[in-house]
């Protein structure tokens, strides 16, 4: 009988101190999983950089925390994983302004048409306009880790499509869930057809569409350039996304962990943005290689220039307001200025 009050009573004192703050087991050592969601198929660039995020974040966090990646679409479109980040079913998510913009609207006025033309042009901005956006993000209930791009935008088709006038004559793929692209579209007075993204490689195969936009790293990951015969020589933008978390998420982190979380997040996205820009570059040349035709849009500038500002126009006042715009026209101005001789 002494043996087991004994017993009992030793239960009792290790129970007591597992459970007491500042104790052994403490939750110090509790895994903590961080369920991320992403459209970057499972072979790609972006998987082989979230894989390298997530041995950095258990490395310097002794094991604490991890990523669940849900790669390739497997937790939805775009749309789908915001709904599930507000239901409290994923943490994280690596979107593009599609994504972004169902949060944040003005976030869109990255992807205006017509204004952001490279890289340079593109950081700037950003650093121009970040500040705000993540505070609008933060106000949103999320926390933006960290700004990412996913290449160069051009335009694939099965025929060549110099000026908007060409680009009448195809069937255009449009992601229903991005208002930009549907407005650059109608304002070159096309109708789109609009398709999921798992849609598209199919679409093109059958002749659904025969025209899409994405870049060059984007159409070899997806597989979509299986269809096309023709790509855009010059870029008409940058695809533009980011690294979202929810705030609760991220607020109920322990302090150091939450720390050492969002300086690998910065870090991460860092070397991701200037691997993907490498990558798409690689990507461009090696889609000529396999015998896509280059077409030179430069000598009708002009007309597209047009088609963009018409399109800017109809958005400004619906995604973004017109200060913000214009404060990011004057950033590229600037860049731009600094270029000339």
């Amino acid at each position: 009988m002494r043996r087991r009050l004994a017993l009992l009573l030793a239960f009792a004192c290790i129970a007591a101190a597992a459970s007491a703050p500042g104790g052994p087991a403490a939750g110090a050592q509790e895994t903590i999983t961080i369920r991320l969601a992403t459209l970057a198929p499972r072979r790609s660039a972006w998987m082989r950089a979230y894989t390298l995020w997530d041995r950095e974040l258990r490395a310097r966090t002794g094991g604490r925390v991890r990523l669940r990646i849900y790669a390739g679409g497997s937790a939805g479109g775009e749309r789908t994983v915001v709904r599930k980040l507000r239901a409290n079913q994923l943490d994280a998510a690596a979107i593009t302004t599609t994504g972004l913009g169902q949060i944040v609207r003005p976030a869109l006025v990255l992807s205006a048409p017509g204004v952001i033309r490279d890289y340079p042009e593109l950081d700037a901005v950003r650093r121009e306009l970040a500040p705000e956006l993540e505070a609008e993000f933060d106000r949103a209930g999320f926390k933006l880790l960290g700004w990412g791009d996913a290449g160069r935008v051009r335009l694939f088709s099965t025929r060549p499509i110099r000026r908007p006038a060409d680009l009448r004559r195809c069937r255009p793929w449009v992601w229903r869930d991005n208002p930009v692209f549907v407005e650059f579209i109608r304002a070159a007075g096309v109708r789109g057809v609009p398709l999921a993204i798992a849609e598209v490689r199919p679409g093109m195969q059958t002749g659904r569409i025969d025209t899409f936009a994405a870049s060059a790293l984007g159409a070899v990951a997806l597989q979509w350039f299986t269809g096309a015969r023709y790509v855009s020589r010059q870029s008409s933008g940058i695809v533009v996304g980011a690294m979202i978390m929810r705030k609760d998420v991220f607020d109920r982190l322990p302090p150091d962990v939450r720390q050492t979380f969002e300086d690998e997040s910065a870090r991460n996205s860092a070397t991701l943005s200037r691997a993907i820009r490498r990558a798409d570059d690689r990507a461009y040349r090696a889609l000529l290689s396999r015998g896509l035709t280059p077409v030179d849009v430069e000598p009708h500038r002009a007309e597209w220039e047009e088609v963009g500002r018409r399109a800017r126009e109809r958005l400004t006042g619906r995604l973004w307001s017109r200060g913000l715009l214009t404060r990011a026209q004057a950033v590229v101005a600037r860049v731009r200025s600094r270029r000339r001789p």
